[in-house]
């Protein structure tokens, strides 16, 4: 089986061993990229969440012949209005960074305009007023450079909020698609983005309740991308997907030590999600849907290459 897992905190200081500013074990992100090629992970994006965060993902990317995107979270766009030569400044930081890589010369790692959206859960990081101010701008980078939008949507007033100024700003099918990432939402939104024509990105965090199982289960096959959100977003005994984890020893699964400072050389850590864990995710989705493990997996490979490199998909047509 081959995997693509669209969205990863690579730039997370737990991958180079600190734990809320604590160093707990030496930098092990050079594993972590190796051990998700062994289980078949054959694309990784890193998420771009600031202008400082989206430089360092492309860094990365480069480094570990990975991908990523390059935008502003919601609960990161008060940055912008602190930046000493103001908004737009910042703005114009993030274009020249996208520029450079999608130039003559740039390494096209930039596959994506993301983290973008509305995050109403989290005000205290960035005010509702800072969010709303600053989306149609970024919003419209995805159509300024043909890439897919990378969403982020979080409470059903942000989902509202978040459909209409995408349909403000002109949003159509005619854009370049895109992907609303660590999907929580109800039946009705996941629909209406559907609708929309974007692709739903399903984690750990999608799948904590059986609220949000029966959801999983209605996402069209050929609507449905992948994602760890590592280090974030892992699975736990206490969701609702635990019934269908998979088996202790099978393969899918990584093996851990219980806590950062009982790290080990080629062992992952406890409560610290990770690419090569996709798998996983694909076997919960699976088992929720009813159909094989392979099966969906290779139904993903094809969604997430159709939205981020849609050359490539229609090469093999």
């Amino acid at each position: 089986m081959r995997f693509a897992d669209i969205a990863t905190n690579l730039t997370d200081p737990m991958f180079r061993g600190a734990y809320h500013g604590r160093q707990k074990h030496e930098s092990d992100l050079q594993a972590v990229v190796q051990r998700a090629r062994d289980k078949g992970v054959e694309r990784i994006l890193i998420t771009g969440t600031s202008l400082e965060e989206s430089k360092e993902a492309l860094q990365l990317a480069k480094k570990f012949d990975l991908y990523c995107t390059a935008g502003i979270h919601p609960t990161s766009t008060s940055e912008m209005d602190k930046h000493p030569k103001g908004a737009a400044a910042y703005l114009q930081e993030l274009v020249d960074h996208i520029d450079q890589d999608l130039g003559e010369g740039g390494s096209k790692r930039i596959v994506s305009i993301g983290e973008v959206g509305l995050d109403y859960d989290r005000l205290y990081h960035s005010p509702k007023e800072a969010q709303l101010q600053h989306l149609p701008s970024l919003l419209k980078l995805s159509q300024k450079y043909r890439l897919p939008l990378f969403l982020h949507s979080r409470t059903s007033k942000s989902h509202e909020d978040l459909v209409r100024v995408m349909k403000e700003v002109g949003w159509s099918t005619e854009w370049s698609g895109g992907v609303v990432h660590s999907f929580t939402g109800t039946l009705e939104e996941m629909e209406e983005w559907i609708g929309l024509g974007l692709f739903i990105g399903v984690n750990g965090c999608s799948l904590k309740t059986s609220e949000n199982l029966d959801v999983v289960k209605q996402i069209p096959l050929d609507r449905l991308l992948l994602e760890t959100d590592a280090p974030w977003c892992g699975p736990t005994s206490t969701h609702a997907s635990s019934a269908h984890l998979p088996d202790p020893e099978s393969s899918l699964m990584v093996q851990k030590v219980s806590k950062p400072e009982k790290w080990k050389e080629g062992l992952g850590v406890k409560g610290r999600m990770e690419p090569a864990e996709i798998g996983v995710i694909a076997h919960i989705v699976a088992h929720i849907k009813e159909v094989t493990v392979e099966s969906l997996a290779e139904q993903v490979w094809s969604n997430t290459t159709r939205l981020f490199w849609p050359q490539e998909a229609k090469s093999k047509i």
